[in-house]
């Protein structure tokens, strides 16, 4: 009777794979393998058996995904730019400048000028100004009573809005008069950028031909 020749390596890689799924999916066999590793004899005289190894394959299966997809509606959006505070200055400055001439008037030498020359300068640069303000801003006195007013300021009173002057000696509260109501913004309507480095040109070089 000749041995047979031992399987090489890569066939007994191939067997091993093909064991564990037969294995998986024939229990008696599984039985058989469990018997023999441990070391039971096998039947001498059991006529050899043609064992038919059924190796299971995954089934491919196609699977159609559908994946929801957003409507795309077309939407005309307004470009905004965020504003800096910085730029913003800058934006202002422009404004009082193109209504007021406030730049040329503050960089001027007035020294050589007369009173009456500088005041009627001021005046110009005064209703562009106050332009600038109606146009631009919503403005309300900090406090409401009148100037002159005698008022009390109770403990944790808002120290950003309202200054103290002259003898302030102690804690809160304190009872003085209204020298100045004060101003505070309550809407600010400056124009929208599309290009936040243009404001830093406050006035453009003029070129005459």
């Amino acid at each position: 009777m000749n041995t047979p020749t031992p399987p090489s390596f890569l066939s007994r890689i191939a067997i091993a794979i093909g064991s564990f799924f037969a294995i998986l999916g024939n229990a008696r066999l599984a039985g058989d393998v469990r018997r023999l590793r441990t070391g039971e004899p096998l039947a001498a005289d059991a006529p050899p058996k043609e064992v038919r190894v059924e190796v299971p394959v995954e089934k491919i299966v196609e699977t159609r995904v559908e994946v929801p997809v957003e409507k795309l509606v077309e939407k005309i959006v307004e470009k905004r730019v965020e504003v800096s505070t910085d730029t913003a200055a800058l934006q202002l400055l422009g404004l009082l400048q193109r209504e007021a001439r406030f730049v040329d008037f503050i960089q001027e030498d007035v020294a050589p000028y007369a009173d009456a020359e500088i005041g009627a300068a001021a005046r110009v640069v005064h209703a562009g100004c106050r332009k600038v303000l109606a146009e631009h801003f919503t403005l309300a006195p900090v406090r409401a009573e009148a100037e002159g007013a005698r008022i009390t300021l109770a403990a944790g009173f808002d120290a950003a809005a309202v200054r103290l002057s002259g003898n302030v000696v102690g804690q809160a509260p304190f009872t003085g008069q209204l020298t100045h109501r004060g101003w505070q913004a309550t809407e600010v309507r400056l124009p929208q950028l599309t290009d936040a480095r243009a404001a830093a040109i406050i006035a453009q070089a003029e070129v005459e031909l």
